[in-house]
């Protein structure tokens, strides 16, 4: 079942989409306020393992079961599981985007009691019935969630093909969770400490998605920011897992393959629109990444 709303108050809009698949429920919200606003948030009668996904935006949210509060920068995520739930957010800019999913408690324990060890300790947090987190470190969204989320949002089957699709997403997102956050657990050296520099970093992915045909270099990026060149680099790649141009390019085939699957437009239009020299170097670099050619995808749906 999905199903699309709109919710209009005195500070904003929300729009969200809500998936249910076997008992899971998936959601999409992108939230555009005129203020910043406090706004609970409360749930009593499910018995569920949150994941969260921060898309874009900052904001606070208080949580009383955990009795902890948390500032959180746009593209991080964490698994969350309490009896009850009762949070407050506050955002701390105009427009946020997060995506969420819901494991019913004993379909997630049975995913996870024999997984790696941050999800053992999780799964048996949860069996004694202790209200937690997965991670004490909020992770970035990397490029394999990014994908993954996306192609939920823009899912294109439909019937029972569709179910057994958010099916399989909704189980890689808790496994590319897991491993995110037992990567960040693992990581001795953080280059990053500051929250504003990790702003700045965030600034640096939403000027790339944002110019995906054009983007500016690395120079100019720094200064639109304000770091230096050796700080983006390095914090880039603690943060995202990628190069600055690793990650351009990742982005630029993962639109180019939903652009094949969901329109009309041809290879050349893409290869065009996307910024890429020649058709030629379009083929070239998406055969290097998905093992096909882009006219196969196209007549291969």
């Amino acid at each position: 079942m999905e199903e699309t709303k709109q919710l209009t108050h005195e500070k904003g809009t929300m729009t969200s989409t809500i998936w249910h698949c076997d008992g899971i429920r998936l959601g999409h919200a992108v939230s555009k306020f005129t203020d910043y606003v406090s706004v609970p948030a409360s749930n009593h009668n499910s018995d569920v393992i949150r994941l969260h996904f921060g898309l874009k935006g900052n904001y606070s949210f208080s949580y009383k079961q955990l009795d902890r509060s948390f500032h959180l920068l746009g593209g991080h995520h964490n698994m969350m599981y309490s009896q009850e739930f009762d949070i407050e957010i506050q955002n701390r800019t105009l427009e946020m985007e997060t995506f969420g999913v819901q494991f019913p408690k004993e379909m997630f324990i049975s995913f996870t009691q024999n997984a790696n060890d941050i999800l053992k300790r999780f799964s048996d947090s949860i069996v004694s019935g202790r209200s937690v987190l997965l991670s004490e470190s909020w992770g970035a969204i990397d490029t394999p969630i990014q994908q993954v989320i996306q192609q939920i949002i823009h899912c294109r089957y439909a019937g029972d093909l569709k179910k057994l699709f958010l099916l399989s997403k909704s189980i890689e997102l808790l496994v590319l969770s897991a491993e995110a956050s037992d990567a960040a657990e693992n990581r001795k050296d953080i280059f990053i400490k500051k929250a504003t520099d990790k702003e700045k970093i965030i600034a640096v992915r939403d000027i790339i998605n944002e110019r995906l045909s054009s983007p500016p270099n690395l120079s100019e990026i720094a200064k639109m920011v304000g770091l230096n060149e050796y700080k983006l680099k390095k914090g880039f790649k603690e943060t995202f897992g990628n190069t600055v141009f690793g990650y351009l390019a990742e982005q630029r085939l993962s639109l180019a393959q939903q652009y094949l699957r969901d329109t009309e437009k041809t290879a050349a239009e893409i290869a065009f629109e996307l910024g890429y020299a020649t058709p030629q170097h379009f083929n070239n670099a998406f055969k290097g990444k998905f093992g096909i050619t882009p006219h196969s995808v196209r007549n291969n749906p």
